[in-house]
């Protein structure tokens, strides 16, 4: 069955040029997979195993609102027998060569059409940040699984199986973050962050999302000096004692923030939008999620 899907045309923004990330270039006669993101990129390689070529564009550390292609990346999503792509809005950059590779025929995979969008509550669009929730990439799984198969052929029953496996894995994911964000008291369940990224999270797991320090669904906005009074009075009033920093980007403002707050705050960073370099914590989707998810219960219990 053929996933054939355009994306809709995004702002695209500057960023800095990034090289391939996660395998090399396609070499052999399996079908390819280009992956946009380094989150989606292990999830698929998780499920199609040696029977797919899986090529994932952005490395790890990158920001994915600022990363774009070179014209050989690109040259090798037109020729893809399948791209994967957020879908959201998340990748800024690289919105015209997903919609480039569609517009050459080659199946376009989106997760956003597959998960229950969340609106940013100011009004800046659907928020891109679904894996925040394992239930939500548990549904992007789905949605993958008869799209592998149908390209790895021979290797299809194996694709399925891994599939399976991952659900697993995905379900007892989603336990542990109940486990431990439940045992937070409810009044400390408050998360401040530098950009918005744990709106699912906050849906699923009855977190408050008390602010961000950059508005809007992007790391290339900046906040206003009302923006961030506003939130230290909110940090104030609340009494957060932790706030926290994506890995992904610089922590400047937001350790800016925490020195302005009236008491004392630590900043603790998060591993959110792009995965840890091979052999730190948080190479993987799964292992980003669990050293998360403890960072952010240490932090926030009393």
């Amino acid at each position: 069955m053929r996933v054939l899907r355009q994306v809709a045309a995004v702002v695209a923004a500057a960023g800095v040029l990034v090289g391939l990330a996660g395998c090399a270039a396609p070499g052999s006669d399996r079908p390819s997979v280009y992956v946009t993101t380094n989150i989606l990129g292990d999830v698929v390689s998780e499920i199609a195993g040696d029977h797919l070529d899986v090529v994932t564009l952005m490395a790890p550390g990158a920001d994915p609102h600022s990363f774009e292609l070179s014209a050989q990346q690109a040259a090798g999503m037109r020729a893809a027998d399948l791209v994967v792509a957020n879908g959201l809005g998340l990748e800024e950059g690289l919105a015209q060569h997903v919609e480039a590779a569609a517009d050459e025929g080659v199946d376009v995979l989106l997760a956003g059409d597959h998960v229950e969008v969340l609106e940013y509550a100011d009004g800046a669009g659907p928020d891109p940040h679904f894996w925040t929730d394992p239930a939500q990439m548990l549904l992007v799984v789905d949605a993958l699984t008869p799209a592998l198969a149908a390209l790895a052929g021979s290797g299809a029953a194996d694709v399925r199986a891994a599939a399976d496996a991952y659900r697993t894995e995905l379900s007892a994911l989603e336990d542990e973050m109940a486990t431990s964000l439940g045992a937070v008291p409810a009044e400390h369940r408050a998360l401040v962050t530098n950009h918005h990224v744990f709106g699912y999270l906050a849906r699923r797991f009855d977190v408050t999302l008390l602010g961000a320090v950059i508005p809007g669904g992007t790391t290339l906005a900046a906040p206003s000096p009302a923006d961030l009074q506003e939130l230290v009075d909110a940090i104030d009033q609340a009494g957060v004692r932790t706030i926290f920093a994506e890995s992904s980007s610089p922590d400047r403002l937001v350790q800016v923030l925490a020195d302005e707050a009236d008491r004392e705050v630590d900043v603790v960073e998060l591993i959110t939008e792009s995965l840890a370099a091979p052999g730190e914590p948080g190479d993987t989707y799964l292992d980003m999620m669990r050293v998360n998810t403890t960072r952010i219960a240490d932090g926030l219990n009393p």
